[in-house]
């Protein structure tokens, strides 16, 4: 049975190291929120007021998401750090052979290891808070271009994470902390057009209330779509981020051709939802709404227009009311 170091750090897990660093090798000062928060805001502010009304005004927004992926690709190499320092630590565990040396090395690689944490935490907190400015700039939830969008501050909860590193992990037995957990909610919904401003702000006025009155029902919901980066799935997951709700985006792979859509649809199903969200779409939404009501899942229907119910709809419109 171990008895020292922590219990062998909990017999492997590794999740809480608590070998002390020594305080004259590296700093270990937290960034402070308040600071994080003001720094970022006026920074973001200068930035994007100098583009407003030049030649970069149109690409705002794509230089507005560099800014944000800037931070998640640092936490990303911090996180690496961390995976070889603990397969550093169980390799040293494994041949621990109780000498000086030994142990020397051991706990450097600890501290290591709690260095990279220390720093993946301030640079993820820096994300969050740009990624917030970049959904109060454009209106949009921010994702990375590939992998999924993780915060190990129990916290934070508006985790973004890709549909098949979800199942992959879930597979393996291995769901991490940071991986979304609660009622999985699907949501789907198509891109559409609209004759005037006001029908757009009607139609995403709904995704938004329909969203807020499913989670009044299930208040540990994961929202799960289609990680459309425009279209109804945009709107959906900006209403999960300002609601820090996390999401599970089941991007098409597109590997599979004509059939990813339909393969898409199953994927998300087999996650046995409470309520299927669906608004107005193609026919491969139509057919998810068929696969749910065989499987007995309980669909929200907004595909009527601009959001609306259609069997309300219909009976409205056979009533003469508007």
């Amino acid at each position: 049975m171990p008895t020292t170091l922590a219990a062998q750090l909990a017999a492997l897990e590794l999740g809480h190291l608590s070998i002390s660093a020594d305080a004259s090798t590296a700093c270990r000062n937290p960034l402070q929120p308040d600071a994080i928060d003001q720094t970022l805001a006026a920074v973001w502010s200068d930035l994007f007021g100098l583009f407003t009304d030049t030649v970069l005004e149109d690409q705002a927004e794509e230089l507005g998401w560099g800014v944000v992926n800037l931070f998640h690709r640092a936490a990303a190499k911090a996180s690496i750090r961390i995976d070889r320092a603990t397969d550093e630590i169980r390799l040293l565990l494994a041949t621990n052979d109780g000498s000086e040396i030994h142990t020397t090395e051991l706990e450097q690689q600890v501290e290591r290891a709690q260095v990279a944490e220390d720093e993946m935490l301030a640079l993820e907190a820096l994300r969050e808070t740009a990624a917030a400015l970049y959904l109060a700039e454009t209106g949009s939830s921010w994702r990375p271009a590939g992998g999924s969008r993780l915060s190990h501050d129990a916290l934070t909860t508006s985790a973004v994470v890709q549909g098949r590193e979800f199942l992959k992990a879930r597979a393996e037995g291995k769901r991490r902390a940071a991986m979304p957990q609660g009622t999985p909610i699907v949501f789907a919904g198509g891109r559409l057009s609209f004759t005037s401003t006001d029908d757009a702000k009607t139609y995403g006025d709904a995704i938004w209330q329909t969203l807020d009155r499913v989670r009044a029902n299930v208040g540990d919901m994961v929202l799960v779509h289609g990680g459309d980066g425009k279209g109804a799935d945009r709107l959906a997951a900006s209403w999960a981020e300002r609601h820090k709700v996390p999401q599970i985006a089941f991007s098409l792979d597109t590997r599979l051709g004509a059939r990813a859509g339909f393969k898409r649809n199953e994927q998300m199903l087999d996650l046995k939802p409470r309520y299927v969200v669906a608004f107005a779409g193609n026919g491969v939404l139509e057919r998810l709404v068929i696969q749910a009501k065989e499987r007995g899942l309980s669909v929200v229907d907004r595909r009527g227009p601009l959001g609306t119910n259609p069997k309300q709809h219909a009976r409205a419109q056979a009533s003469g009311r508007p």
